[in-house]
């Protein structure tokens, strides 16, 4: 591992590539904190699939690429005098200290969730913080991780199910409000109902310490291969899926199940052989 000097060094090397850029490449010249934008989110999106896959070395690229994106738009906020890099390093260090009380200050807190919950009432102490407990969930976030984050945030602050196991008779109240509806033909009400129930699941994921949007991804990637080995298998004989039956489509998606559940166990024995 690089030491501390080394960590500054390549820091500012990036910076002097930056400005390098910035100041002699056409197409860095021409870029915009609009134009740049989208590939940013796309940039996080795609470091979240490497953390995903646990691969590291897309991981150490993919950071890379976020960070020049946080450099790039403290170069163009430089330029137009607003702020630049030391700005933002200093904005940061300030307010993980400010929120750190039980680190740098005289408060306590023994345990993490101590600090979530602390967490919160200091960042509304703070100049410029949040204002409401929840106006610091952005607006743009995708629905699923909002109302986690949200819910999170209502949680931090005493607002939550006394006992967690209480949450499924939530669930299934929900449930039943989307069969009344879809029942009832009432398109608006079914949406709503829906969205009730989709909130009711996330709430149930976070009391039971599992990340919902972790959960769903992994279900998506699990369909995502099964119905890899269905059509895979149905090209080998020379057909396509419009002429294959849904029981035959079932009979291959066991198939694939069962494929899952020998590997998973091959390799739970194999982990097990090298402890």
């Amino acid at each position: 591992m690089n030491s501390k000097a080394e960590k500054l060094e390549a820091f500012a090397r990036l910076l002097d590539v930056l400005d390098t850029l910035r100041a002699q490449c056409p197409w860095d010249r021409e870029q915009t904190k609009e134009s740049i934008r989208a590939n940013t989110i796309e940039e996080v999106y795609e470091l979240s699939e490497a953390i995903l896959q646990e691969d590291y070395q897309d991981m150490k690229k993919e950071l890379g690429d976020v960070l020049l994106h946080v450099c790039f738009y403290a170069l163009m906020a430089q330029e137009e005098r607003h702020f630049d890099i030391a700005d933002v390093c200093n904005t940061l260090c300030n307010k993980l200290i400010f929120r750190h009380p039980h680190v740098y200050g005289v408060s306590e807190a023994e345990t993490a969730s101590a600090v979530v919950n602390q967490w919160e009432l200091v960042k509304q102490k703070e100049h410029g913080g949040n204002k409401t407990v929840l106006s610091g969930v952005p607006q743009s976030l995708p629905s699923l991780v909002k109302a986690y984050r949200i819910q999170d945030k209502a949680r931090a602050v005493g607002f939550d199910w006394k006992e967690r196991s209480d949450v499924w008779n939530k669930v299934e109240e929900e449930l039943n409000e989307v069969k009344q509806a879809l029942a009832e033909h009432d398109a608006d009400a079914i949406e709503s109902e829906m969205g009730d129930l989709l909130f009711a699941v996330v709430n149930a994921a976070r009391l039971y310490d599992i990340n919902p949007d972790n959960a769903l991804e992994r279900t998506n990637r699990k369909f995502i291969a099964r119905f890899g080995y269905i059509e895979s298998k149905v090209k080998a004989q020379g057909r396509n899926l419009k002429e294959v039956s849904l029981g035959e489509m079932d009979a291959l998606w066991e198939e694939a199940k069962c494929m899952e559940q020998e590997s998973s166990t091959v390799q739970g024995a194999s982990n097990r052989s090298k402890v």
